[in-house]
């Protein structure tokens, strides 16, 4: 008997999987295939001008293919319902060569009982394990309400859109860390949704755990790898700041509370949506006192040019918001409605409403404020957050050298 109660046929073996089986090429003088002993030290080997594939000697399908780029990816080749497949393990950066031969071997395992009969578990205490899509109803049921609204609505999605697609039909415990590999692998094109969406499945597994749906520390996506995504980085120079100042002040005869909404997003750092929310009994000067947003309850401190602001918008309504869409004033100003407009007004098409939070700190930096006191400004809860705003433009660093140069040339008597 295998794993899970499957009933295995005697003598079973899985060079079936691979009948028709190519040697792994892909295409005529793209790959050359070695066969080996796959281990740490064929993983080191330098790699050619070609592409080449090894495989291992002992444990049929399982690979390793070397990129001339230096790339080293481990994979596993299987037949499976007629058709040839090709499992992603990861490369030899994340993963070992031992955990690699045991991911493939699992992989290769649960092809060969699929679709074989199962024997049920003895025992009064086992339990009946259900499906995703019927865990998913569970799950959602004791677990959606430690999650704000806005992270609800966006993680039922992911569930709806890419959880149960894939996993709906298999049974919670079955589900493998070789399974979610190859589930990552589809999502190539789309590494934002992977990564966004692989935190919410191994809540999931964890929960199930607790449940005793799997075993004890059994979570597939441990240690799987997200996509390494190049951080968006812009923040605005002292020209910019100029530009964007004239972009506000004509466009504030068209839609005097956005400019205003905008001018608070600069002068505060705070993220968009607090401030597009924030209702007139939360403005308690010189604070603003949130009673929920991304990190929980905060403090916004505001400054003069912020205080004169809030006191420049007119039709006070005590009880409602700050910036009501024009259409409902219970719903509150998209800003994101307006700020194509004037950010191409400003001559500045790339910058996102977000980036005026990644200036505010970025401008506190060349202040030389401590990224103590930044990270109580925007309202971080981890002081990691904060490092993240720590970096500094070209523009800069240029002035820092020039400004260093210089007073060095002074000190030994050049450019006097």
């Amino acid at each position: 008997m295998g794993a899970n109660g499957h009933v295995l046929p005697e003598k079973s073996s899985q060079n079936h999987l691979f009948s028709g089986a190519s040697d792994g090429r892909e295409g005529k003088g793209e790959t050359s295939a070695r066969k080996v002993r796959l281990n740490g030290n064929i993983a080191r080997r330098r790699p050619g001008k070609e592409m080449i594939e090894y495989w291992d000697e002992d444990l049929p399908g399982f690979g390793l293919r070397v990129h001339p780029s230096g790339r080293r990816t481990w994979f596993v080749m299987f037949r499976q319902r007629r058709k040839q497949r090709r499992v992603s393990l990861g490369t030899s950066r994340q993963i070992t060569a031992r955990e690699a031969r045991r991911l493939a071997r699992d992989k290769l395992i649960e092809v060969a009982l699929d679709g074989l009969p199962t024997r049920k578990t003895s025992g009064s205490g086992s339990k009946q394990v259900p499906l995703m899509r019927d865990y998913a109803e569970r799950f959602w049921a004791d677990y959606a309400r430690h999650w704000k609204p806005s992270t609800r609505r966006g993680n039922r999605g992911s569930i709806k859109r890419h959880i149960l697609p894939a996993f709906g039909n298999r049974r919670v415990d079955e589900i493998t860390k070789a399974d979610v590999l190859f589930w990552r692998d589809g999502f190539a094109e789309r590494t934002g949704t992977f990564n966004r969406t692989i935190p919410i499945l191994s809540v999931m597994m964890s929960y199930a755990e607790k449940l005793g749906l799997r075993p004890r520390g059994s979570n597939p996506c441990r240690g799987t790898p997200r996509y390494k995504r190049k951080r968006m980085e812009r923040f605005l120079s002292a020209r910019e700041y100029g530009q964007m100042g004239s972009a506000l002040i004509d466009f504030e005869l068209e839609n005097p509370l956005v400019v205003a909404a905008i001018r608070l997003l600069i002068y505060t750092g705070a993220r968009c949506g607090e401030i597009e929310k924030l209702r007139w009994e939360w403005v308690q000067e010189p604070r603003l006192m949130l009673p929920d947003s991304k990190t929980g309850a905060k403090i916004v401190y505001l400054n003069r040019q912020a205080v004169s602001v809030i006191a420049s918008i007119p039709d006070r309504d005590t009880s409602g918001l700050l910036f009501p869409s024009t259409r409902d004033s219970d719903k509150p100003t998209k800003l994101s409605m307006y700020w194509p407009e004037i950010r191409n007004r400003a001559a500045l098409p790339d910058v996102r409403l977000h980036d005026l939070r990644h200036s505010f700190a970025s401008t506190a930096i060349r202040d030389n404020i401590s990224l103590m006191v930044i990270g109580k400004l925007l309202g971080h809860a981890l002081a990691e957050t904060t490092s993240r705003y720590a970096h500094l433009s070209d523009e800069v660093v240029a002035d820092a050298a020039e400004r260093v140069s210089g007073s060095i040339a002074r000190l030994v008597g050049v450019g006097r």
